[in-house]
């Protein structure tokens, strides 16, 4: 069986939206160590022409201003500023990380979904992107930092759930870095709410491996590449000849 191809060419535009671990912060030492920052690497040590990288993650942020946590929280909500920040900019990768905060504030998960479903639905209306929906964050601080103090990992995997729905209805793809995080706390600053640079880098690595495996595109030019060498060349006639051709489906989709 072939296995569905989602985004068959190079991206151009990507446009990330999120909280705080979106934008960054004092927990880390630099701003290249976002995991935002690490994906785009990774994306671009692939592709011949680099991404167009857009960073509208705001630290502090609510999905929308019926998320409880609103009025103490970082404005515009995200439901206020996909237009601007998304719509506009017109992405063919557009990668959705919220739910951390809402959980935290104590939003009802029903509620959640049908905002972040907004918003999904719009910016695919109107840009068509690939979408990737990532999972609430690990995190450890769950009593401090009031009124983002009532949450809990059941509370985190019950949001993880509302999200992994969204992804499936929408046709969007599904990011669970919280599984990769593993609940190592040891991947958590201090601070019990943001990922340290190891855990940083083990978030891009699951959004950059969520993506490899459904988008051909992410190849395209590697295979460009790769077509070039003698090695290819020899590889390749040494499979015909043994009746065992390379199949390369994916590169004329």
């Amino acid at each position: 069986m072939k296995k569905r191809d989602y985004w068959s060419k190079p991206f151009k535009t990507l446009v990330i939206m999120g909280e705080s671990t979106v934008q960054g912060g004092g927990w880390l030492s630099k701003t290249e160590d976002r995991f935002a920052d690490v994906l785009v690497d990774l994306i671009n040590a692939c592709q011949a022409t680099p991404v167009n990288y857009h960073n509208r993650g705001i630290g502090a942020n609510a999905i929308s201003p019926r998320s409880p946590g609103y009025e103490h929280s970082a404005k515009p909500s995200a439901l206020e500023r996909y237009h601007k920040d998304a719509i506009e900019l017109c992405p063919d990768l557009f990668i959705l990380c919220y739910g951390l905060n809402d959980m935290r504030a104590g939003m009802g998960v029903e509620e959640f979904m049908e905002d972040m479903e907004t918003i999904i639905q719009d910016v695919n209306a109107a840009c068509h992107p690939l979408i990737v929906l990532t999972t609430v964050y690990h995190m450890t601080g769950f009593r401090s930092f009031p009124p983002f103090d009532k949450g809990s990992i059941h509370k985190t995997l019950l949001y993880n759930e509302g999200i992994r729905q969204l992804a499936e209805r929408n046709d969007c793809l599904y990011a669970d870095i919280w599984a990769a995080e593993g609940v190592a706390d040891w991947l958590i600053h201090p601070d019990g709410v943001h990922a340290n640079k190891a855990g940083n880098l083990v978030i891009a690595h699951r959004v950059f491996e969520t993506i490899a495996q459904h988008c051909s595109g992410i190849t395209a030019d590697i295979h460009r590449q790769d077509q070039m060498t003698d090695w290819t060349r020899d590889t390749t006639q040494a499979r015909a000849d043994a009746g065992d051709p390379f199949d390369g489906w994916w590169i004329s989709n």
